[in-house]
């Protein structure tokens, strides 16, 4: 059995990169389903269910905006944030001007162009299946998972900041809709018909199937090795049925 939902998400700027540009960052049209999920866990996520997006709605035009701004190459040691968990005094912060962080080979910081989607307003019909798979203090029940969903929508609740595509790209609004009022969607997109998006990222597919490769549910380890599963979805009067084009994917 699945429960369904159906939200609509608002922000200024979104992100959905497309994975064959390499260096500057290149928005898709339209979310990808892997993007919408990751919203999605961004408010409930246990390892017991998975969320399977049915329908977007684009409502706005899709306006483009090219951003350059600096970026950072580092990361910040993962043995120097234990350290400042431990009240050691350990600043994490990256400083661009300290000598350690530069190399004059690979500067520090480093100037990047992106092309974003700016003004977006989507509506997303999905629902959540269970897979079988539970951690020690998973929550019972179908019915249990629904009502947690249902709840923290009509609250604003989130345990990480919703996001559209980039982690700097906050959802402005996520609201719990009854139905879809599709004479909201943009005149230019409903004229344009029947538009073909070309092939689009739908998800990663992970070797690890979700299961941590250590078996320890209470310091999980991941395997970041997955394939790039595609398809090629239409956008009809603003409505993209996912369902119906993820019947044929493809496997990079």
């Amino acid at each position: 059995m699945s429960y369904g939902f159906k939200i609509v998400v608002e922000g200024d700027y979104a992100c959905f990169t497309r994975p064959e540009m390499k260096v500057e960052r290149v928005s898709y049209d339209v979310p990808t389903p892997s993007a919408l999920c990751g919203l999605l866990k961004s408010i409930y996520w246990k390892p017991a269910i998975k969320y399977v997006i049915d329908k977007i709605i684009v409502f706005n035009p899709i306006n483009f905006i090219n951003i350059r701004r600096n970026e950072v190459r580092q990361k910040v040691s993962f043995s120097r944030l234990k350290k400042q968990m431990k009240c050691k005094n350990t600043d994490i912060c990256i400083y661009t001007a300290n000598p350690e962080f530069i190399n004059l080979k690979e500067p520090s910081i480093y100037p990047r162009a992106s092309m974003i989607l700016k003004d977006v307003k989507y509506g997303i019909e999905f629902h959540f299946e269970t897979t079988n798979i539970k951690s020690e203090d998973e929550v019972d029940g179908e019915n249990k998972h629904y009502s947690i969903i249902k709840r923290r929508f009509e609250k604003g609740q989130f345990f990480r900041a919703p996001c559209l595509g980039c982690r700097e790209f906050s959802a402005k609004s996520v609201s719990l809709v009854d139905d879809f009022d599709l004479s909201q969607i943009d005149e230019n997109i409903t004229k344009a018909g029947n538009v073909d998006l070309g092939f689009m990222l739908y998800e990663m597919k992970f070797e690890d199937k979700g299961l941590p490769i250590n078996g320890d549910w209470g310091n999980p380890v991941f395997s970041d090795k997955a394939s790039a599963i595609y398809y090629r979805p239409h956008m009809i009067g603003g409505v993209i049925d996912v369902q119906k084009y993820k019947e044929v994917i493809k496997c990079s």
